[in-house]
C-alpha cells in the first residue's frame, strides 16, 4: 500500500516545528514526508509500523525517522473514544540539518545519528525520560529558546548508545515512486497553491477522476473532505501571517485564498473558537507577557 503524503506545515518565521495531538488524529494513517520527525508518545499502547518494521508501542516510545520514511503509530483505543495528548512531534526539514552541519563543525557530530535515522531508530526509556521535558518546553518555546532545545534534543539522541533500528537494511522508501499517487500530488499541489482558486472538479480533472470518485478518494487518504482540508490549511497559513505581520486582516483573508471576509471570519471562528483580530491581539499579549517575564528574570 502506497503511503500518504503529509505535508509539514512549518510558520515562516521558525525553521521546524514542534506540536502535539491526540488520538483518533488526521496524521494517524500510513504517511511520509520529507522532513525528520522525533516522536514521543506520552499516553496509550498499541501497534506501531515503520517502514518494514512493526512493533508494540507504550507511554515512552521515542523514535526518530529520516526523511520519506513511511510511519503510523495505531493506538488500542475503544472505538467511540478518544485521547487529548497521545504524543508530542518535532519535525524539522533535511536542509536545515545540512546547513547547519555546513555552518556549525560542531554539528557534524550529528551527522551519523541522522544517517541511521532512515531506518528509524528507537530509544530505552531512560532517553525517552529525559527527552519529555525538552519536546514538552518545545511546544511553548519562542525564538532563539527554540533553537537551543532542539539542540539538547539532538545531543541526547546522539549520546543515547542503546538506540535500535527499526526498518531492514533491504528497506529503502521510494519518494518518486510514493508521490506517483494521485491524492499526493493533489495534496502538494494545494499546498503550493493555497492562495489561489482551489476547486475540487479542477483537481478532479487534473488527476483524471470524476468528481465523485475523487471526493470518495480524497476522504479515504485525508480522513476529510476536499473544502475542510483546505480551509484547514488556509487557516493555519493565516494565524502565521496574522502573527507574524501587521498585514490587515483584508489582506490576511485575500493572501490565503478566501474570496471574502465574512468566510474567513467564520472558518476562523469555527477552527480557533475565536475571530482573527482576537487571535491577533491574544498571540501580541501573549508576546508582551513572555517578554516581560525575561527583562524581570534576573540575569
Amino acid at each position: 500500500m502506497q503511503p500518504d503524503l503529509e505535508i509539514v506545515e512549518v510558520r515562516g518565521d521558525e525553521s521546524f516545528t514542534a506540536w502535539a495531538h491526540g488520538y483518533p488524529y488526521r496524521t494517524v494513517r500510513w504517511h511520509f514526508h520529507p522532513e525528520y520527525e522525533i516522536q514521543l508518545i506520552v499516553e496509550t499502547r498499541g501497534v506501531y509500523f515503520v517502514g518494514d518494521h512493526v512493533g508494540h508501542f507504550e507511554p515512552g516510545n521515542l523514535v526518530l525517522m529520516g526523511p520519506d520514511l513511511p510511519h503510523n503509530w495505531i493506538s488500542d483505543v475503544p472505538a467511540g473514544q478518544s485521547v487529548e495528548r497521545r504524543g508530542i512531534v518535532i519535525q524539522f526539514p533535511a536542509g536545515l540539518a545540512k546547513n547547519m552541519a555546513a555552518t556549525f563543525p560542531e554539528f557534524e557530530r550529528i551527522a551519523p545519528l541522522l544517517a541511521e535515522s532512515g531506518s528509524g531508530l528507537l530509544f530505552p526509556a531512560e532517553t525517552a525520560a529525559a527527552a519529555k521535558p525538552l519536546m514538552e518546553s518545545l511546544l511553548e518555546a519562542r525564538g532563539l529558546r527554540r533553537v537551543i532545545l532542539l539542540l539538547s534534543l539532538l545531543e541526547l539522541l546522539v549520546d543515547s548508545r542503546d538506540r535500535q533500528r527499526l526498518a531492514s537494511p533491504a528497506f529503502k522508501p521510494d519518494p518518486k515512486a510514493f508521490m506517483s499517487h494521485a491524492i499526493n500530488n493533489v495534496l502538494a499541489h494545494i499546498a503550493a497553491n493555497l492562495g489561489d482558486d482551489l476547486r475540487e472538479p479542477m483537481l478532479a480533472e487534473l488527476v483524471g477522476q470524476s468528481p465523485s470518485a475523487f471526493s470518495r478518494s480524497f476522504r479515504k487518504h485525508t480522513g476529510q473532505s476536499f473544502v475542510r482540508y483546505v480551509n484547514r490549511l488556509r487557516i493555519s497559513r493565516a494565524c502565521e501571517l496574522l502573527t507574524s505581520s501587521e498585514k490587515p486582516v483584508l489582506d490576511v483573508c485575500m493572501d490565503v485564498g478566501f474570496n471574502n471576509v465574512s468566510n474567513f471570519n467564520r472558518q476562523f471562528l469555527l477552527h480557533k473558537r475565536m475571530p482573527p483580530t482576537k487571535f491577533r491581539n491574544f498571540h501580541r499579549m501573549q508576546a508582551a507577557q513572555a517578554a516581560n517575564l525575561r527583562a524581570a528574570s534576573p540575569p
